[in-house]
């Protein structure tokens, strides 16, 4: 039976997610036929600017939506095994506020010295400050046993590194700091092909990282003493979801901005429609789980108050919110029946 349930939901994530990109290239402010779309993708002879539109707008942000959406759940999903807590992701957490002020101080830096700070540079300070949300928020774990106050613990951490990322914004000279206003929102927009191809690396790395502890993470799953018993080097595992967990969220960070709450929803909703945990089925139905949310969120963003675009965030926010209260209050109303 879960067998069966799971074939059916990757069959119908497949063709959801290959609508929707369809979609997403056709709709837009400038207006496109199906087979206007088709004919660019086809190589067929067509207006330079719909080649323009299609292949140097559109598309890049179709594949950077399906990669960063799926690194996105994967990445709460890691977070939520570390835990062993539906409620956390990468948001919640603050470690996508911790890359998001890391990159605009790194990137203040370079410019003030007439420098472009580079790919390799944008993700590496996104990790960085990743990396130092996520110790925090685990120095914080350890002295706090309450998963609720730690999860309030990471939101206010959140909501410092945002505090500080505005101000620095907002008294910035340079033009270039200024635009990043757009991007501190959270963003697809203007992503090219040169930027995929480092984010399909690292989410490719990533994925190869997480399918190789899949037997651990089941283990751990069934608790830390079962884990022990059958093996499982625990520091080694919960060093691999600490640090893939916060490559992932960086990578994010760097090329969009902070998108809230796919990562913590996304993770519960496959959860609830497969009736299953185990790794070996969540990693790749949350990865095309959080891809096809993204999409959809990245074209009501883009379509629902054109030619205005409004955040991506925003857009995930007022959809997935519902979903993580509905969570909790399931959770509390669970705890409430054990006791």
């Amino acid at each position: 039976m879960k067998k069966r349930r799971a074939g059916l939901y990757f069959i119908c994530i497949l063709l959801l997610i290959a609508a929707l990109a369809f979609i997403n290239l056709i709709v837009g402010s400038s207006g496109m036929s199906p087979a206007q779309v088709l004919g660019v993708l086809a190589g067929e002879r067509s207006e330079p600017v719909y080649v323009s539109i299609v292949l140097g707008i559109r598309l890049p942000r179709v594949v950077a939506g399906f990669l960063l959406g799926g690194a996105l759940a994967l990445s709460g999903y890691l977070l939520q095994t570390f835990f062993a807590n539906p409620i956390v992701g990468p948001f919640v957490l603050g470690i996508s506020s911790g890359a998001k002020l890391a990159v605009a101080l790194f990137m203040i830096f370079f410019l003030s010295r007439g420098k472009d700070m580079g790919l390799f540079m944008m993700v590496l300070s996104a990790f960085i400050g990743a990396m130092t949300a996520m110790l925090f928020v685990l120095a914080l774990s350890v002295k706090v046993r309450s998963m609720s106050v730690l999860v309030v613990c990471g939101i206010m951490v959140g909501y410092i590194c945002s505090a500080i990322t505005d101000f620095v914004v907002t008294f910035a000279d340079d033009s270039n700091i200024v635009n990043l206003h757009n991007w501190s929102m959270g963003s697809l927009s203007g992503i090219n092909f040169s930027e995929i191809k480092v984010i399909a690396v690292i989410v490719f790395v990533s994925l190869c990282l997480s399918i190789s502890i899949i037997k651990p993470m089941n283990a751990y799953r069934l608790g830390e003493g079962y884990a022990k018993s059958v093996g499982v080097n625990m520091v080694f595992l919960r060093v691999m979801l600490i640090l893939v967990s916060s490559l992932l969220a960086a990578c994010v960070t760097a090329f969009a901005g902070p998108i809230s709450f796919v990562g913590i929803a996304v993770p519960h909703l496959v959860r609830t429609v497969l009736k299953t945990d185990e790794a070996h089925v969540m990693i790749p139905a949350g990865f095309l789980g959080g891809a096809a949310v993204t999409l959809f969120c990245d074209l009501l963003a883009r379509c629902l108050f054109a030619p205005t675009e409004v955040s991506i965030s925003s857009v995930t926010a007022v959809f997935l919110v519902p979903v993580v209260i509905v969570m909790m209050l399931k959770r509390s109303s669970e705890k409430e029946r054990h006791e």
